[in-house]
């Protein structure tokens, strides 16, 4: 009896602690939906109320009416599109090439992979910076898409070559012998299989281009190529801030990266752990 009391007493500690840390990563994501949906008044209010009443709309509806909202739309739309293309597809031909083909430095590639997905970005941004200026790249969408392909690639290169690698090479041999070329083998074979880990890596690229604020701060100097993260700066007015345009813009940014994140969830947790394990 007593070592089960004590079992309870523990489960119960740890399920409250559980609720603890949930309540403070929620409360807020809460307390921006809920100023998303307050009038100016009720914000700057010195008691502070914790339920949306009354509430308003207000604010989305004057972020809708910002022009340079939607231009920063297009734009995060702009260089998410390219960098999750262009990172899906050199790193899965890359993946392929380290799992399947034996050649002088393959080792010492997939230790270079390593070693700059450890490397910080902070630390990245000078260095990058001069690199773009003397491209003629900075301030535009594929200067800033290339940054964002630089970060996503090692780590995209190593989950989907985890995946190509748990492949059975018996599969490939038989379609093959079966008169497959090697390029209808890749589609039909290799591209389905490694689809959990292509949805993962997919998923994460995404999440870097979206939400990235550093480098488009750095990089990005004009209102028409400015992606949403820094677009939103421009809901301050001198040393005023509009909370009520941050949080409904700020929403808005986040409820699709979250209505993604759910629906990939699965998929997610599977590419993730499957590409750790396998590789």
């Amino acid at each position: 009896m007593i070592a089960r009391s004590r079992s309870r007493v523990r489960r119960a500690g740890l399920n409250g602690l559980g609720l603890l840390v949930s309540i403070m990563a929620i409360f807020p994501v809460y307390w921006m939906i809920l100023t998303s949906l307050r009038r100016g008044v009720d914000i700057q209010s010195p008691n502070p109320s914790f339920l949306p009443f009354p509430g308003t709309l207000d604010n989305y509806r004057r972020v809708f009416e910002r022009d340079y909202f939607w231009t920063a739309v297009k734009n995060s739309l702009m260089v998410t599109a390219i960098t999750v293309v262009v990172a899906l597809l050199i790193a899965f031909l890359a993946a392929v090439a380290l799992a399947r083909f034996r050649f002088w430095g393959r080792k010492g590639f997939l230790a270079m992979v390593l070693i700059v997905q450890m490397i910080p970005a902070e630390a990245m941004v000078i260095s990058m910076f001069r690199v773009l200026d003397g491209w003629q790249l900075i301030n535009t969408v594929a200067g800033l898409s290339l940054t964002y392909l630089v970060f996503v690639l090692p780590f995209t290169i190593w989950t989907l070559r985890g995946f190509v690698a748990a492949l059975p090479v018996e599969l490939e041999e038989a379609a093959m012998i079966d008169g497959a070329s090697r390029l209808r083998v890749f589609i039909d074979i290799v591209l389905p299989s490694a689809a959990p880990g292509i949805i993962a890596a997919a998923i994460f690229s995404l999440i870097v281009s979206w939400n990235d604020f550093l480098f488009a701060r750095v990089f990005i100097n004009s209102i028409e190529n400015l992606p949403l993260t820094v677009g939103v700066m421009h809901f301050f007015e001198g040393t005023h801030v509009d909370w009520g345009l941050m949080m409904a813009s700020a929403v808005l940014m986040t409820v699709p990266m979250a209505i993604l994140f759910m629906l990939m969830q699965r998929h997610l947790v599977a590419g993730f752990g499957a590409g750790a394990v396998k590789g």
